[in-house]
């Protein structure tokens, strides 16, 4: 998946779709398929998935593996960053084989297919690698008219064009993934809330006009802590 915009700890202006992945808010599409090769494999999936949804696995290895098993694994935050076993796939006559995995945990992981082996063998490196984000269906709504110039509970002044969401419990300053139909953009908490609506998140003007969420809407939202301890 190509990297979304990670945002500092305060609201970031916005900046137009066309701006380089590592710069803050930035809008990119999450509809994608993501691809990589290496080590004579292919290996293949879409770049969003959803919790409790499939996400399915596709690739193409050397035909002298036919029935071998393939090994996917992912590793983030949910597998204490150490790769874990997501789900296994045989390879046909052809070279190609296909998984599908029920997404159980939210996150961006980074997950790679390699033929199993024995125990006491070492993966090689070259193992073909993804990034893929799963997110949690959260009811968002909008706000911002009527408090610009106004300081959050975080510090940060409120203004039209700034980029953030309010979130009940999450760290101030804690980057999240906001995706919606089809497209994904990431986002500091900046604010506490909301309270009404049943939401979860309650997203500044700015945001919900780059995502084109309107009211009260559905997304796929995921906080994305940095690499480290629970």
């Amino acid at each position: 998946m190509p990297a979304l915009g990670w945002a500092g700890s305060g609201g970031a202006s916005m900046t137009p779709a066309t701006a380089p992945a590592s710069q803050s808010g930035t809008v990119l599409p999450g509809d994608v398929s993501v691809a990589a090769t290496a080590d004579g494999m292919t290996f293949a999936t879409r770049a969003s998935g959803m919790l409790r949804k499939q996400l399915r696995f596709s690739g193409m290895a050397p035909s002298s593996d036919a029935g071998e098993t393939v090994e996917i694994e992912r590793l983030g935050r949910e597998t204490n960053w150490s790769w874990a076993p997501t789900v296994h796939a045989t390879v046909a006559a052809n070279g190609s084989f296909t998984a599908v995995w029920q997404a159980n945990h939210i996150g961006r992981f980074s997950v790679r297919a390699l033929i199993e082996q024995p125990a006491t063998s070492v993966v090689a490196s070259a193992s073909p690698m993804l990034t893929v984000t799963v997110y949690r269906p959260s009811i968002a709504t909008w706000y911002g008219p009527g408090m610009y110039g106004r300081t959050t509970a975080c510090g940060e002044v409120l203004e039209p064009s700034t980029l953030g969401t309010a979130n009940r419990t999450l760290k101030c300053g804690t980057p999240v993934a906001i995706y919606y139909r089809g497209r994904t953009i990431v986002v500091p908490v900046i604010d506490r809330g909301p309270y009404a609506n049943h939401a979860d998140w309650d997203l500044t003007r700015a945001t919900s006009l780059a995502l084109g969420t309107d009211g009260v809407s559905t997304v796929g939202a995921v906080s994305l802590p940095p690499q480290g301890p629970r």
